[in-house]
């Protein structure tokens, strides 16, 4: 049976209160206090030690253990925050004040690293990590950066891309002062570094995508600024091909490369954004649908410009003219396709054989691209017009 006794009590009076530069006026502690008050957070140490191991050691279920942990873990790192914040303000400043702060620090990191080694296995890899665990990551994390940016790799792309990560890495492991660094993060960062340190940039691959950024990919590395890097490497080697037939190629060999890399969704750079595998997905299937059309353009242009050299291709007479705008005619064919009413190999080819037999009243020659790209951005009038047209081919439909 669980009691109600808070076994932090003394740790977050003595903090939260005597050691509180608003409230509490500390020059006034003698010597003796001093002293009572340092064998005193030994003897608490313990006791709490002690006491976890028998809170923990009674509870049968798994799930009371893994709230307990947490719960004297989180606490300990809120009191060690504290302290540490505290021990700042110039009324602490004396020196057998600031002496007897350092052993509360010191005594309370030593609680929290004895929660993490006796009970990692109930603590969360989300829990933000203490200030004094957080100041020697931070140390070890800079040194090894410091080495990554020194390194001379091979490849052109690859130079650029290091120099961008390390100072993603930096800035990141800075931000905040620590206050959104969690365990899971610092894990991350370590386990990225480690790689980046022992990366070769001597491997050769004949692929867009380098042996580095295979790496990156790999662990997410999803930041908005990494993948900037890739979209724009990609980006200028395709608009440096002659026509829209090889830029088109090239891109799709390029997704065909990217699809064949590995990314493992369970970890993340940044977790507040999109796995870099979507983010890059969406990138291609956009770009492959824009240069699509644009070759659909040069090819239909080519095809103009074939017919007006050849007087026997003759252009359509016998158009049908609709009482629809040209905007609510799209809007009738983009739903057929989407309703999949007309099936076709894309969108396009059902405007590109349809469109050049139909005319308005006020237009006889429709551009079909102009149509499809209209039928994407329709305005309300022009949905409701269509959708009362129908409902009255529907009354029709009904009375016949």
């Amino acid at each position: 049976m669980m009691n109600n006794i808070y076994p932090l009590e003394w740790f977050d009076s003595l903090i939260l209160q005597t050691f509180d530069p608003l409230s509490t006026n500390t020059d006034s502690l003698t010597d003796n206090d001093i002293a009572v008050i340092s064998a005193n957070i030994s003897k608490e140490s313990i006791k709490i030690q002690v006491h976890l191991k028998n809170e923990v050691f009674s509870l049968k279920k798994k799930r009371h253990i893994r709230v307990t942990v947490r719960q004297y873990h989180s606490t300990l790192i809120f009191l060690l925050d504290s302290i540490i914040e505290n021990r700042t303000e110039k009324v602490l400043q004396s020196e057998k004040i600031r002496r007897l702060a350092d052993l509360l620090i010191t005594n309370l990191d030593y609680l929290i690293s004895f929660i993490e080694d006796r009970f990692s296995y109930y603590l969360s890899l989300d829990e933000r990590v203490p200030i004094t665990y957080l100041m020697v990551c931070r140390k070890e994390l800079a040194l090894k950066l410091q080495k990554i940016n020194k390194r001379n790799l091979s490849a052109e792309p690859d130079k650029l891309t290091i120099i961008i990560v390390v100072k993603i890495l930096q800035n990141a492991i800075e931000a905040d002062n620590g206050k959104k660094l969690t365990y899971r993060r610092i894990l991350y960062f370590r386990e990225l570094s480690k790689l980046l340190e022992e990366h070769s940039g001597d491997m050769e691959n004949p692929s867009i995508f380098t042996p580095l950024d295979e790496l990156l990919i790999d662990h997410n590395f999803n930041s908005v600024q990494y993948i900037s890097i890739l979209t724009e490497r990609m980006t200028e080697q395709i608009y440096a091909a002659e026509n829209q037939s090889a830029k088109l190629n090239l891109l799709q060999l390029f997704f065909k490369d990217f699809k064949q890399l590995h990314s493992n969704v369970k970890i993340t750079f940044d977790a507040s954004h999109q796995n870099i595998k979507d983010v890059l997905e969406n990138w291609f299937t956009s770009e492959i649908s824009f240069l699509q059309s644009r070759d659909e353009c040069e090819e239909s242009a080519h095809s103009l410009s074939r017919r007006n050299a050849n007087p026997s291709h003759q252009t359509v007479e016998n158009k049908i003219q609709c009482t629809l705008s040209s905007d609510q005619m799209g809007l009738i064919l983009r739903a057929t396709d989407e309703t999949r009413i007309l099936k076709a190999k894309s969108m396009s080819l059902i405007f590109k054989t349809i469109v050049p037999y139909l005319s308005t009243p006020f237009k006889r020659n429709l551009s079909y691209q102009s149509v499809r790209s209209k039928s994407y951005n329709p305005e309300e009038k022009d949905k409701e017009f269509v959708i009362k047209t129908l409902e009255k081919i529907i009354k029709h439909i009904r009375e016949y």
